[in-house]
């Protein structure tokens, strides 16, 4: 007999016992959403619980897009696969309403419509991202942003801004976070959750320096024509128009058009960007549903006059949540200038005992205020910053009115 020949293979190793992939596993619910979960429960038992979690519009969507819906339901072509990157007629309506709201002209190809922002979000990363690759992320940040870069494989570096600031990073703090590894900078305006705007000078300042150190920039402008006072909506490569070749913009008909079930987003960029996104996607979920296509058709073709109404009715809320806000001891609420959100500080209230309890962090109180007033927050640490509460004031004028001064009974008996 001859000796048997040692493999150059190794003995295969016995499977691990996780059930769950350790990507998977590290990643959280959605804050936001567990808060309008739990809000939505409570109610249905019987409790009268107002909620400021959820961030989306109480109006119903306008009439005319719901008709084109169901008049796409009817029509057979409709029935079938569409291509995976969006219906041809909704990407050449979405480059022609991305020229006429922000002034960025794109071509149809630019374009991948997806299944809402957070798909959209979620495959830019995807697409942009190499393992360990950094991006910088301002904070207070939306709960979608960090979860979907590590999902990706990337590293979220957080640069905080806080209310002196208005919730607005600084060049200097971005710069001071850029390393050999950093990639992507994220760049929302208006903000969620803190309703911060940044103004023209400022956008210029940080799409110029990411241009000039060949960052890439993901720009979220779902919230473009939510903007109150003297506030300006400014698109950053159209602002900078050489980190064109560099940007990713990502949009949607949610906020605007009060269509956040209909699950329509689109991601725009270079042409290879959306070429290989598109090419993930085809695999991940085919196209959107061709019904929600056609009623974002309507949406994005026609005018403006359903947001002009829903924007005089959140600056009218905005107005009123601020000021009784304002009027609690230990809250501290700058003025949201874009998006439907209300960002107080509490940092002055955790300590302090309310109903024989002393919450020390943001989570604490949140629960706190929902035990005791009935009313759902959403706290700061779902954010990346403890010491503050989200609410949305896109809710019922009567309902923001009772939910807030619930909390200004209830906040006005801490004590030392």
């Amino acid at each position: 007999m001859t000796a048997a020949t040692p493999s150059a293979t190794p003995p295969a190793q016995p499977p691990t016992d996780r059930r769950i992939s350790a990507r998977v596993g590290a990643i959280s619910e959605s804050a936001t959403l567990a808060v309008d979960a739990k809000a939505k429960a409570l109610k249905a038992a019987g409790r009268p619980v107002i909620g400021f979690g959820a961030g989306e519009p109480d109006f119903p969507t306008p009439d005319y897009i719901v008709e084109a819906a169901v008049a796409a339901a009817r029509e057979p072509r409709f029935h079938r696969y569409t291509p995976a990157g969006g219906l041809p007629e909704l990407k050449s309506a979405i480059a022609e309403k991305t020229l006429r709201d922000s002034g960025y002209r794109v071509e149809p190809s630019q374009i991948l419509v997806t299944n809402g922002g957070k798909q959209a979000i979620y495959q830019a990363f995807a697409t942009l991202l190499d393992e360990g690759d950094e991006v910088i992320v301002p904070a207070p940040y939306w709960t979608t942003y960090p979860e979907s870069i590590r999902l990706a494989g990337g590293v979220p570096v957080e640069v905080t801004a806080d209310e002196t600031t208005g919730y607005r990073v600084s060049v200097e703090q971005l710069e001071a976070a850029r390393t050999a590894r950093t990639k992507v900078v994220l760049f929302v305006s208006p903000s969620n959750p803190t309703g911060a705007v940044y103004p023209r000078e400022q956008v210029e300042a940080i799409g110029t320096w990411a241009a000039q150190h060949g960052l890439w920039v993901l720009t979220d402008e779902i919230y473009e024509h939510l903007v109150y006072g003297d506030a300006e909506f400014t698109s950053l490569p159209v602002a900078v128009p050489e980190i064109a070749d560099r940007c990713v913009v990502v949009n949607g008909v949610a906020k605007t058009y009060a269509m956040t079930g209909w699950r329509v987003g689109w991601i725009i960029g270079p042409q290879d960007v959306v070429k290989a996104a598109t090419n993930l996607q085809s695999h991940a979920t085919s196209n959107v549903s061709n019904v929600s296509q056609a009623a974002a058709l309507a949406a994005v073709s026609g005018g403006l006059d359903a947001v002009a109404e829903m924007r005089t009715a959140f600056d009218r809320r905005r107005r009123t949540i601020v000021r009784m806000l304002n009027e609690i001891d230990g809250v501290l609420c700058p003025e949201p200038e874009g998006a439907f959100y209300a960002y107080p500080s509490v940092k002055a209230l955790l300590g302090k005992e309310i109903r024989g309890r002393r919450p020390a962090t943001s989570v604490e109180l949140a629960a706190l205020i929902l035990e005791e007033a009935e009313v759902a927050v959403v706290p700061g640490e779902a954010f990346g910053t403890p010491g503050y509460l989200r609410l949305s004031y896109a809710l019922g004028d009567e309902d923001l009115a009772e939910g807030v001064s619930r909390l200004q009974q209830l906040l006005a008996e801490a004590r030392d």
